[in-house]
């Protein structure tokens, strides 16, 4: 027997024994599979974590994994992995998964009860996506300032224009965050514009709301400095994020602007071409049950997307305000918002922020 043909034998014979020593080592192991999940880290990973992904372990004898990152953290790293996906569920902010799903990232999710359940805006296109939690920037304010001056609760995207706001407006970048961009989107709809058109945006902001901005801030992670310090009265953001900083004691509230305030969905999708499509699929639909959705409401403050999930307590108030004030929400045209956004982001730094 040649050399090369004799090691071929032994290769094979070794590969024998290592498969069956792992199938020895017990037949539970080699079940347990793992699921990776990409999603935001912090509060949201917390309450899947602990409240949500144990049942379905259970259920399924499957372990889920969180890959934690930013909604662009998390589309790099299916787009980097796409012929061999490494992740099998993610999550992603609604105008990013459109582009995910553009890209060929995500599959179709298969009809479930609870998928049916779901608000109709919950779903994206040929459910390619579905929303698991609701929100929506519309404007918050000082409240602490707004008593001492007398001044009546916010109820329009035009109060950001008001002179008595002047050197009092702090705005999220148009060019890294979804808050920014929804505010500049609403104001340019007021203006004439729409999400192709941009041009009354652009011309009227220097003269409207720019002389009252006291600062243009990249993310909303300053607010609440910017509040305490009397520097901050008036800027864009979701009741979500509002509702946290109260449970901080920062003196803020919500205001529902009478021009709709902008649809701020986290959606998730099966990973297209997943080692696991059969199992991803229930993970998702999981994930849409009254049950998971009940949890994540009590301990991370996610709204529901499915309206059939019980809400106690604080949750409660949450959730009827949500159903409230999703009567007049705006959901944007994401695919030409995505396809002109690094030239509106140009065109902002360097007109508008510089």
């Amino acid at each position: 027997m040649s050399h090369s043909l004799h090691t071929r034998f032994a290769r094979r014979g070794l590969l024998a024994v290592a498969a069956a020593t792992l199938l020895a080592s017990g037949a539970a192991s080699a079940e347990t599979k793992t699921l990776y999940i990409g999603m935001n880290g912090g509060t949201m990973e917390k309450a899947y974590t602990q409240y949500v992904f144990p049942a379905f372990e259970k259920l399924n004898n499957v372990k889920v994994v969180v890959v934690p990152g930013t909604s662009s953290d998390i589309l790099a790293k299916a787009q980097a992995n796409k012929d061999k996906p490494q992740m099998h569920v993610m999550f992603l902010d609604d105008g990013i998964m459109v582009r995910a799903i553009g890209m060929g990232l995500c599959e179709k999710q298969r009809p479930n009860p609870s998928l049916a359940e779901i608000y109709p805006a919950a779903h994206f296109k040929g459910d390619m996506a579905s929303g698991v939690s609701l929100g929506m920037t519309g404007l918050a304010y000082n409240a602490k300032m707004f008593k001492e001056k007398g001044w009546a609760a916010p109820t329009s995207w035009m109060d950001l224009a008001d002179p008595k706001f002047k050197g009092k407006v702090v705005f999220q970048s148009v060019s890294s965050s979804s808050f920014g961009l929804h505010g500049f989107l609403m104001f340019n709809r007021i203006q004439g514009g729409n999400d192709k058109n941009v041009e009354p945006g652009f011309k009227a902001w220097p003269t409207m709301i720019g002389p009252n901005v006291l600062e243009y801030i990249p993310s909303s992670a300053k607010l609440s400095e910017m509040v305490q310090t009397g520097e901050a009265a008036i800027f864009p953001l979701t009741p979500t994020a509002v509702a946290a900083l109260k449970v901080k004691g920062i003196p803020v509230e919500y205001a529902q602007p009478k021009e709709g305030s902008v649809v701020l969905m986290v959606g998730q999708c099966v990973i297209a071409n997943n080692s696991e499509p059969e199992l991803s699929q229930k993970l998702a639909e999981f994930l849409l049950s009254p049950l998971a959705q009940a949890n994540v409401l009590q301990f991370g403050s996610q709204i529901p997307t499915n309206p059939k999930a019980p809400a106690v307590g604080e949750g409660a108030t949450q959730v009827a305000d949500i159903t409230k004030w999703m009567k007049n929400a705006v959901t944007l045209d994401w695919d030409s918002v995505n396809a002109n956004r690094p030239a509106w982001n140009a065109r902002w730094n360097k007109t508008i922020e510089r």
